[in-house]
Parts: C-alpha cells; structure tokens; sequence
C-alpha cells in the first residue's frame, strides 16, 4: 500500500515539473532585451516600482524595395540639409536597389558628391570614377569627371612624401581636359597642374641641395641638369641655380689643380645662366659675389700655367 502511495506522488511531481518546464520554454522573458538587461542590471537593489527608461535611439532599419521611395525622399533631405555623410549612408544602400531604374544614375552621383562634400576625397573620388565608367553619356559625367580629378588633386601628399598620387593626379587631369577640351574648368585645371608640378620640382630640388650639402657635387650637377630639362619653366628654377653655383664653386675650390680650371669654368657658367635667366632674382647679389672671385681664380690659374 505504502508502495503504491509513493508510486502515485512521484508520477504527480513527474507531471507538474514537465509543465513548469513547458512553460519556462515559452516565456518571452527568454528574450534578451535591453529592458531585460536593465532589469539584471538592478537585480539585488531595492525596487522603486518604477520601469527602466527606453534609450531614445531609433534602430537602423535596412533599406528594401518596399521602404525604397520613403528612403530616397530622406536621403534627399539629408543632402539638402548638408548632412552629407547621412546621405552617404543612404544613398549607400539605396544605388544597389536601383540599378537599372531611372533614378540610379542620379544615386550614384549624389552618392559620391556627398563624399566629396564631407572632404572625403578617396572615397569621392572612387565613387566618381565609378560613375564615368558606368554613365558614359549622361549629362553628368563631365561633372563627374572634374569632381573625380579634383578630389584625386586634393589626396597629393606634400612635397617630402611619396609621389606616385602627385603624378596620378598629373595623368588623370590631362586626361580630362583631353576628353573636354572646350570645358568650364580648364583655368582651375591649369592651376592644379602648375602646382602638382611645383610639388615634383620642389621634391626634386631638395635631392638636388641634399647632394650639395652631403658634398655629393658630380650627382649634384647630374639633378641640376635633369631639373633644367624636366622643369624649364618652373618658378623654382632661380634657387635650383643658385645651388648649381655654390656647388660648382665648392666643388672647384675642393679640387686638384689639374681639374681647378675646368671645374671654375664649370661655375661660371652656371653663374652667367642666372645672369642671363634671373637677373633681378634674390639670389643675383650672391651669384656676382661668387662670379668675381671665380674670374680671379681663374686669372690666377691661366698666369701659374703660362
């Protein structure tokens, strides 16, 4: 009897832990909330019987076909209203959505342009190009083109780092004016290849005083002849003289006396070059200064060897 008795109890408690359990599984407390959170977070505390407050943040919803007009429309404020890198965002999700609509052609534009306006010219400037290859002929891609080149002329680096995006901005400008001759911006470009070819000579020009100052006079000598060559009318080219002078002077005074007239000579001429060149330069009284002591040293050489 007392057998039975048990039976009976333990199938009872067997029964009413399954339906507890059934129950756990079907709780929505399971469901890892932020309130749930904040609840473990005051767990332990003494309750206000107050609920946790709701973080005033609005989930990012993904951009569907269904939400794509509504979207649009706010990507458009975005843009409007100068919050360009909402836009951006926007605008992001948008252009795959809309390949082969109307509106592609204008989400890609204004995709990249938002870039650009958020000074992000790497970005822009990818965007941009991506543009032109994918709108040939809309009346945008000359736009596109010019705001591709000059967001590459804005990534050039200073004169002291490496110049490969110096030289690609050169290329690609060339590249666009060839393609728009009669364009709008042809004075803006102009002006942004004088100044990327500023930054090359520049670079070029402190090779050339690190040879002079290092003593290296025969390279020196070497880039000062490339640097007339390559940037005949730069406005560097009065300084790249001068320290062609210095170093021919230097380098002559230095010399054995079999080389002295040779080399003397070899400064002279750099001297009359400025002469003939940049008579009205700062570096001109310096240049005299050196010409006259070079005339004696030379004097003196052709009375030793008479």
């Amino acid at each position: 009897m007392v057998k039975s008795t048990c039976n009976i109890l333990i199938m009872v408690l067997l029964a009413a832990s399954v339906n507890v359990c059934a129950a756990a599984i079907s709780s929505p407390v399971l469901t890892f909330s932020s309130s749930y959170t904040a609840v473990q977070d005051n767990f332990g505390q003494p309750s206000n019987d107050k609920k946790p407050k709701k973080e005033h943040t609005k989930a990012v919803k993904k951009v569907t076909f269904e939400t794509f007009d509504q979207s649009y429309e706010k990507a458009m404020r975005f843009y409007n209203n100068k919050q360009y890198l909402s836009a951006a965002s926007l605008f992001e999700e948008l252009y795959p959505l809309s390949i082969g609509t109307p509106k592609a052609d204008t989400i890609l534009y204004l995709f990249a342009h938002s870039y650009y306006m958020n000074a992000d010219y790497s970005m822009a400037a990818f965007h941009f190009r991506d543009y032109v290859r994918r709108y040939p002929n809309s009346e945008r891609t000359e736009d596109a083109f010019y705001y591709c080149i000059s967001a590459i002329y804005k990534t050039s680096p200073d004169y002291n780092l490496d110049q490969s995006n110096t030289e690609y901005a050169i290329e690609q400008i060339k590249a666009f004016i060839q393609a728009y001759p009669n364009n709008s911006h042809l004075e803006e470009c102009n002006l942004m290849l004088d100044n990327l070819r500023l930054k090359l000579a520049r670079k070029d020009l402190e090779k050339l005083k690190l040879y002079y100052n290092t003593d290296h006079y025969e390279a020196c000598q070497i880039a000062a002849k490339n640097f007339f060559n390559e940037y005949a009318y730069s406005p560097l080219m009065p300084e790249a003289i001068y320290y062609l002078v210095q170093n021919n002077y230097e380098y002559a005074k230095r010399s054995v006396e079999k080389k002295k007239d040779e080399r003397y000579k070899a400064c002279l001429d750099a001297c009359l070059k400025m002469q003939t060149s940049y008579p009205d330069c700062k570096y001109m009284k310096e240049t005299e200064k050196i010409e006259q002591d070079v005339r004696k040293q030379l004097e003196k050489y052709n009375n030793n060897n008479q």
